[in-house]
């Protein structure tokens, strides 16, 4: 805290010239530091910007986990902007303490040994808002806005085709049971209720041109494990399987779709035929293809749309959101040394708590590029902690004030 003493502040007055070129000569400090680790941050620009967009790209579904650049500097350019960045981040503390060196000549001598303790705390506070954007906001904002309505029902195709390219391994070695087993679990995931349940139904005919080219190639990767697992002795019995499926594929090629259907069913029972006995296990490995393919035709027809991010245009948000964040966990030390200064009453921001709150959310609002509730109470409750924080801070100098000059009134009357 700042405490308050009665002496009049020491140092020379200075004039409005003097007081410019002070101002100047420390701003030009600041912009030294900004340079010179700004260069030192160049040399390890690509790390850290492989650090900042790690939420963004943990957002983006497997296989599309990249960023683009729509011109030929356009790399260039974003790896010297995380290097004048990360010169700004690491220069916190020089740049405080030379806000606080043009502050302090209106100070009190005792409220001068503080300076220590105002750039340590300033350090901390914009450290721990940064971090709080990166480890909280971020990657819910993120998920929020590029996984969209298609992600569970993404994340069960995607379980599930992993867990049917293990069923046709198991076809191939012969063990029919087994993958008959696994392919009733691995349907019951895929069209059990909850987020990403499939609108169509285990059996129904094939819906689209997705599903059908699903389903056809389905049938070609259980014959070919079928063909593993009986050898050349199960040749004969697959050739009229196989000319079924050519059957499909003319009948597909021609726009034939019912006709493409049955021919698709027909070889299936026949593949399951070759199998003797245990037929009806390779006929639930025909199941679990068909309810897969109703997924990606499904998955087909909600992910219409898929993001093209740029470097530029993420590491603009993620530094905005970052540094934003950042300062407003300065804010309740700048009320604390506003309230120490006589600028501000705990009083006067007690009075316009409720406009101050109505400010955070608009800038909440503003600065939050989502529109649901929970990105946007991410980012007004941080700010209206601070505040509120800001405003005990106020209120605590006060009260050291009063008491100080309590015991230096009854001092000088005893």
């Amino acid at each position: 805290m700042f405490p308050a003493v009665t002496a009049e502040p020491e140092g020379e007055r200075l004039s409005l010239a003097e007081h410019l070129g002070e101002l100047r000569s420390r701003l030009l400090r600041c912009t030294l530091a900004v340079l010179v680790l700004g260069m030192l941050g160049l040399f390890f620009a690509r790390d850290i910007f492989g650090f900042l967009m790690r939420p963004v790209l943990n957002a983006l579904p497997p296989g599309q986990r990249s960023l683009i650049y729509t011109s030929g500097i356009e790399e260039l350019n974003v790896l010297m902007k995380v290097g004048l960045y990360a010169g700004i981040f690491l220069s916190t503390p020089v740049i405080l303490w030379q806000i606080w060196g043009f502050v302090a000549p209106g100070l009190y001598p005792a409220e001068r040994r503080y300076a220590a303790p105002f750039v340590l705390l300033g350090t901390l506070a914009f450290i721990a808002g940064a971090s709080f954007c990166y480890f909280g906001l971020l990657p819910t904002m993120f998920d929020y806005l590029l996984t969209g309505q298609s992600a569970p029902v993404q994340a069960r195709v995607v379980h599930v085709q992993a867990q049917e390219a293990e069923v046709l391994r198991l076809v191939s070695l012969g063990a029919f049971e087994r993958a008959a087993a696994q392919s009733d679990s691995a349907l019951s995931a895929l069209t059990a209720k909850g987020d990403g349940q499939l609108t169509a139904a285990d059996g129904q005919e094939a819906s689209g041109a997705v599903d059908r080219q699903a389903r056809f190639e389905a049938l070609g990767r259980l014959f070919d494990a079928m063909h593993t697992a009986l050898g050349p002795a199960g040749a004969p019995l697959l050739r009229r399987a196989m000319d079924k499926r050519l059957a499909a594929l003319d009948a597909l090629q021609t726009g034939q779709d019912g006709p493409a259907d049955v021919a698709m069913d027909e070889s299936a029972a026949l593949i399951a035929g070759t199998a003797g006995a245990q037929g009806g296990e390779v006929a639930k490995v025909w199941r679990l293809e068909r309810g897969l393919a109703v997924g990606q035709n499904q998955l087909a027809a909600e992910s219409w749309t898929r993001p093209l991010l740029t470097m530029s245009e993420q590491l603009s948000l993620v530094l905005l959101l970052l540094l934003a964040l950042g300062v407003i966990f300065e804010l309740p030390l700048v009320m604390a040394l506003l309230a120490a200064l006589g600028v501000v009453k705990a009083s006067f921001l007690m009075r316009y708590q409720r406009h101050a709150i109505i400010v955070c959310l608009i800038v909440a609002a503003i600065i939050t590029p989502t529109g649901d509730a929970i990105n946007l109470s991410l980012m007004a409750v941080p700010m209206i902690a601070c505040y509120e924080l800001g405003v005990l801070a106020a209120w605590l100098i006060e009260r050291r004030k009063r008491r100080n000059a309590a015991e230096t009134a009854l001092a000088a009357a005893g």
